[in-house]
């Protein structure tokens, strides 16, 4: 016997599909038009092809960007996935201090990203900062405007006090998931401490682990802000990620064909690697669910 279905459902998803088309479609539309084109200005264009994408893919100032890139987020993820973990495992479990400790955990995740940059600009500032004017105090040379080492130590600080959090609540979400069954199970057996956490709370977090260092990698893949309110991309060209390249390219420069292929090549990348996450996360919930 036929089911009839009723596609009348589809109705109440017509306003999210118009709102997606209006606020991503058609602006990626617009960058795929200005990225096989060259423009003199006046609003006159003319055809060039896959001429800047050829460009790009030979320009040394990009490559220069996308390995400082990917060496800032493979820190991030080095240093906040195991930081998040290890202070998930020592928050409270029940009562008040846990609901005390989400509380303080979730506060640096509510402050707006330019907050966050001039935040940690005034902070570092020998002059009138706090971390700046210790550290001079005690014979530590320290100018995140001069010198690189200061300047990426000041970045990479400054990210992992903002977004440790997330990975921490979500590996706190994981935990809370387990049965105490698995800790008296192990109890009865005498289980070491890091038995406990590589067999039985390690694999129940893989889960949201993965989704941490999707999000993690996403984030620190794509970040602008923070570092360019705070170093400006310098000294020199030391903190200019693909985001502040592509934004100079773009907008200081009025290159607009070379950063629409710039930009579509950094959403292609940004695209592969999600898919890459995706496909181990499935891959994992297809064996857990065997």
């Amino acid at each position: 016997m036929n089911k009839t279905v009723n596609q009348k459902a589809w109705f109440l998803v017509l306003p999210v599909l118009i709102l997606v088309a209006f606020s991503a479609v058609i602006p990626l539309m617009t960058v795929v038009n200005y990225s096989v084109q060259d423009t003199f200005g006046n609003n006159q264009f003319f055809w060039a092809g896959l001429e800047w994408f050829d460009e790009m893919l030979h320009s040394e100032r990009m490559w220069d960007a996308l390995g400082r890139q990917l060496l800032f987020s493979g820190i991030i993820l080095a240093i906040e996935v195991p930081l998040g973990i290890f202070i998930a495992l020592n928050m409270p479990k029940r009562g008040f201090w846990a609901s005390f400790c989400l509380v303080l955990m979730s506060l640096p995740l509510l402050i707006p990203w330019n907050v966050v940059g001039t935040i940690w600009q005034i902070f570092g500032r020998v002059d009138i900062g706090l971390l700046g004017y210790t550290l001079d105090k005690i014979g530590i040379s320290y100018n995140y405007t001069q010198d690189i080492f200061a300047a990426w130590v000041t970045v990479i600080v400054m990210d992992v006090w903002h977004w440790t959090s997330l990975v921490a609540l979500l590996a706190y979400a994981g935990l809370q998931s387990i049965p105490d069954a698995y800790y008296q199970a192990a109890k009865i057996d005498q289980a070491s401490r890091w038995a406990v956490f590589r067999y039985i709370e390690l694999p129940k977090m893989a889960g949201v682990l993965m989704i941490a260092i999707l999000l993690r990698f996403m984030d620190s893949f794509m970040i602008y802000t923070e570092p360019f309110v705070v170093t400006g991309g310098g000294p020199g060209n030391a903190t200019t990620f693909l985001s502040i390249d592509l934004v100079k390219m773009a907008i200081g420069q009025f290159d607009l064909g070379p950063a629409a292929a710039f930009s579509l090549m950094y959403f292609l990348v940004i695209m592969l690697i999600s898919w890459v996450f995706y496909t181990v996360m499935t891959t994992m919930d297809k064996r857990d669910g065997v």
